[in-house]
């Protein structure tokens, strides 16, 4: 089970650790190859027992509600992303000499002879996107893509699949990448850096080391953010292959190899002959929906990408034009009254917000949630003199009124206790009495969802219902 490709898995004895999205893929993926699977899971509620179901039909051996012990005979363990490094169960993998791959490193090291070429994007925000973004581009330039990791489709489907593509564009959390140690990417992104999921890692240094494990032996170019020195760092620690680029994207005037922007042009300073002289137009800004500013830089690392791979600059403008963002993403909902109402439902951490509050001179800011140990004075700070006014939402609302008071004393704020259905109507009228024309009423939370509503997806329907009631 060392780095090279295992060939034969006829009879190895597989523990997948935790059913979900990729274990019951893995599951089925490992059975089919031969190999003898037991899944462990922590949970035993009826989803579970449902999916443990479906697999012990197949023959694999299922068990719930303990996920800490080792099964015996063990020789590898495929872990679902989610699981933390301190698990008992990676320990005893540990003392027993039992190596632990995550999903990630199961479909790298399944791939088939002459398979499709990686490019993988990482960051605290703005992955989704700009692999779609990504995708978009190499389909315009026709090539066979798809957008797979954590989004779309699975990897392992991707890899094992009939399906054949010339590249993928991968998504990685900064968990997946953990769990994959031989992973080699053709390029690789990080968009920026910022405190997420510590919870999980253990603390900051642990979190950028594994979003930094992506650039590790890249071959052609290893993509970074100008504005974001972390991502630079992680270039600059990292073993890669000779002859690999170090690219910057800036939403400045690009320096030599890097990818900026002129005059409202996309221009690309690296991918072009005689670098020091000559810069290729790729794009307009109008090009990118939306053109907010945190959008283009997700719009330049998707270009810096798919130029690294060869794609001509006509493909990148025509991919960026054909892309649709996905729903609840600075998703414009309605004007009333001279005031836009915004539904940025994903911005569920304090940086996703920073960025989304950018985008906007005058904003009555709808905030609050689960905050997942996350401060807000430096969110606040920044945001100060933009904001016309704040409602407050959900769990933990109480830290962002701590933080407005402490920087923006000056802002209007309501706090809105309630958390039944009815809460996100009433936030949104408190909004509309606080807006002057011009202003944006934005739903950037800074916080996850799950106190009050199922998903950010659902919060953001909330939203957008409650503005079409006030239209009305």
């Amino acid at each position: 089970m060392g780095s090279g490709q295992v060939t034969d898995w006829q009879g190895k004895h597989v523990t997948v650790a935790g059913l979900g999205v990729s274990g019951v893929p893995a599951a089925r993926a490992l059975h089919g190859l031969g190999a003898k699977v037991t899944v462990v899971n922590d949970g035993d509620d009826a989803r579970a027992r449902e999916q443990a179901a479906e697999l012990e039909a197949l023959g694999v051996t299922v068990r719930l509600g303990d996920g800490d012990t080792l099964p015996d005979g063990t020789e590898l363990i495929v872990t679902a992303p989610g699981w933390k490094p301190d698990k008992p169960l990676f320990a005893a993998a540990e003392a027993a000499g039992v190596p632990v791959w995550g999903d990630v490193e199961l479909a790298w090291r399944l791939r088939k002879p002459g398979a499709a070429d990686w490019l993988a994007v990482t960051g605290t925000n703005g992955k989704t996107t700009t692999v779609q973004m990504l995708a978009s581009i190499l389909e315009a330039a026709g090539l066979r893509t798809a957008a797979v990791g954590n989004i779309g489709v699975s990897l392992l489907d991707a890899v094992l699949g009939d399906e054949e593509y010339d590249v993928l564009a991968v998504e990685l959390s900064s968990y997946q990448l953990h769990w994959a140690p031989s992973l080699r990417a053709h390029s690789a992104a990080v968009l920026n850096l910022a405190p997420d999921h510590l919870d999980w890692h253990g603390s900051m240094e642990a979190y950028a080391k594994d979003k930094g494990r992506i650039y590790e032996g890249n071959r052609i170019a290893c993509v970074y953010n100008t504005a974001d020195k972390a991502t630079e760092d992680l270039v600059r620690e990292a073993d890669v292959e000779e002859g690999c680029r170090a690219i910057g994207f800036t939403l400045g005037t690009p320096g030599p190899s890097q990818l900026g922007v002129v005059e409202g042009i996309l221009v690309d300073r690296a991918f072009v002959e005689n670098r020091h002289k000559n810069a290729q137009e790729l794009a307009e800004v109008a090009d990118v929906k939306p053109a907010a500013p945190h959008n283009i830089a997700n719009a330049l690392a998707a270009a810096a990408l798919a130029r690294a791979y060869g794609v001509p600059a006509g493909a990148v403008r025509d991919g960026l034009r054909a892309f649709t963002p996905d729903a609840h993403r600075i998703a414009h909902v309605a004007d009333l009254d001279g005031v836009a109402y915004v539904d940025d439902s994903k911005a569920t951490n304090t940086h996703a917000a920073q960025a989304s509050l950018a985008a906007y001179d005058s904003v009555v800011w709808i905030a609050g949630g689960l905050a997942k140990g996350a401060t807000f004075d430096e969110l606040v700070a920044d945001a100060a003199k933009r904001l016309r006014g704040a409602v407050l939402i959900g769990r933990d609302r109480e830290l962002i009124r701590e933080a407005l008071a402490r920087h923006a004393p000056e802002v209007p704020v309501v706090d809105l206790g309630r958390t039944d259905t009815g809460a996100m109507l009433e936030a949104v009228q408190e909004a509309r009495r606080l807006a002057r024309p011009g202003d944006t009423v934005l739903l950037a939370p800074a916080c996850a969802s799950m106190d009050m509503f199922a998903n950010y997806n659902k919060r953001g329907d909330a939203f957008a219902q409650a503005v079409r009631e006030l239209g009305a």
